[in-house]
């Protein structure tokens, strides 16, 4: 287990996904919403930053250990996919998102 998802020391913001600061504000308020991949970012960061701990997510997100280290992977895997291609500011993590249509 990650010592930064153990840390008891809370901050007031941290480093979201994207570059921005996120604050407790910027965080789903319960497990009742459909888990994009920005809002699953903005999770693992907050828990990697000290916002929210390992307990805390998993308590209000409804989550086991198991999705949470899911998400974690999840998000690590876009992140290497953008690095090698050079497209890190093209994360489909955050930000807006355009509208895709699917060609049938």
């Amino acid at each position: 287990m990650s010592e930064e998802r153990l840390n008891p020391v809370r901050v007031a913001s941290v480093l979201g996904p994207g570059g921005e600061a996120i604050g407790p504000d910027d965080l789903p308020e319960h497990a009742d919403i459909r888990w994009v991949r920005r809002r699953k970012a903005r999770v693992v960061a907050a828990v990697r930053g000290g916002l929210l701990s390992l307990h805390e997510a998993l308590r209000r997100y409804s989550l086991s250990l198991e999705e949470f280290i899911e998400w974690e992977r999840e998000v690590g895997r876009e992140v290497a996919q953008r690095r090698r291609t050079g497209r890190m500011g093209a994360l489909s993590l955050v930000g807006n998102r355009k509208s895709r249509r699917r060609s049938h």
